[in-house]
């Protein structure tokens, strides 16, 4: 048996990204300590039921405040002394590189980390994101170096950290199918009536929000019987929309806004399309979701997303911040209904054969050793 710390940079991630993978650790015996910060009640809970060991950790998600994430290092280093861990496992930018170092410090005999998206650091969206961009990589390349096994949710990130040399041997890298879906949970519903659209997305511009309004807007003035929703939240990231500009779109009545939602089932089961024209991903969850409810997807040929589309398969693949052709693949769906059934019934047979969550699960945890 052995003691294994799963460290993720959001404290809901522990229950919907990663639950499914620490019971099947349970499973096998193994005694599992999950952290992250902030937690609350419910979540807490919901993982002491299951029979997992909560501990809150200080660690600041997003920014560059050195002194603060000192601070953190040395608290996840004090957390593995405690623990003990025979297994460390991080997720998420600074769970990575800090607790891949904390976890070295402290002598845990073996630690293993998720790269789950580029996001902010690798934008190279501005000055700022560039010399973000050039610590993140520095840090990275140390934090990884001690770790015996990177896994990654794509092949463009794989390359790119072996291009770079963030990451020095090809051995040590485990390329999976995203976080996977669990498809007991996530499971075909009958299509609405009438044609919608929907986008479930932390609301950051690099997820193409503007893109899907804009586009929304457009189709709106030709068929403004067909409804566009949104599900998310406004997140504390350098990349995020404004409040402001999200007031406008729901006043206008160009989207409509369901907020954040603890489960995506019903508005998924709510809409005939899945969209999602993010820049970059590391394999999105939403998608995934939407695929296993049987739901024909538009996505943008990135990183991440052309993955899980084959085109005019399953879904749409679209050039990244192209809104005309957001609206032709929209257009598409609006003028061939009878595709909708056909290409979300191809969805789910993708979800089964390549993102169940027990097949995903079982690879990482061979990996580590687990099993």
């Amino acid at each position: 048996m052995a003691r294994v710390l799963v460290l993720g940079g959001i404290a809901e991630s522990l229950i919907t990204f990663r639950g499914v993978l620490m019971q099947e650790m349970l499973a096998a015996g193994h005694q599992v300590y999950a952290c992250a910060p902030n937690a609350s009640k419910d979540i807490q809970d919901a993982l002491l039921e299951i029979g997992i060991i909560y501990q809150d950790i200080d660690i600041d998600r997003t920014g560059m405040k050195p002194l603060r994430d000192i601070k953190s290092l040395i608290h996840i280093v004090k957390l593995c002394n405690i623990i003990k861990p025979d297994v460390f496992f991080g997720y998420t930018i600074k769970p990575v590189i800090y607790g891949s170092i904390a976890a070295r410090i402290s002598g845990v005999p073996k630690i293993y980390s998720m790269i789950s998206g580029l996001g902010y650091a690798f934008s190279k969206a501005n000055f700022k994101s560039k010399i973000v961009g050039m610590i993140a990589q520095r840090l990275y390349r140390l934090a990884l170096s001690f770790n015996q096994r990177v896994f990654f949710q794509n092949p463009d990130d794989m390359h790119l950290f072996l291009h770079l040399g963030i990451l020095k041997s090809q051995e040590n890298a485990v390329l999976v199918n995203g976080s996977g879906v669990d498809l007991s949970f996530f499971h075909p519903k009958s299509f609405p009536s009438s044609l919608s659209f929907l986008l479930i997305a932390r609301l950051l511009k690099d997820k193409g929000i503007y893109e899907y309004v804009e586009a929304a807007s457009i189709i709106k003035q030709k068929y403004p019987e067909v409804k566009f929703r949104l599900v998310g939240f406004i997140d504390n990231n350098p990349s995020a929309i404004s409040e402001h500009d999200l007031n406008i779109w729901t006043e206008k009545g160009t989207i409509e806004f369901l907020g954040r939602l603890d489960d995506v089932r019903p508005p998924i089961a709510d809409a005939s399309v899945y969209v999602l024209p993010s820049y970059h991903e590391g394999t999105p969850r939403s998608v995934l979701e939407a695929l296993a409810l049987g739901r024909p997807v538009i996505t943008t040929d990135a990183p991440g997303c052309r993955e899980t589309v084959k085109d005019g398969d399953n879904g749409i693949l679209i050039p990244v911040k192209n809104v005309q052709k957001l609206v032709e693949a929209m257009e598409y769906f609006i003028y061939h209904t009878a595709d909708i059934e056909r290409m979300g019934r191809k969805s789910r047979q993708i979800a089964e054969e390549k993102y169940d969550v027990k097949k995903v699960n079982a690879v990482m945890l061979g990996a580590m050793g687990l099993i």
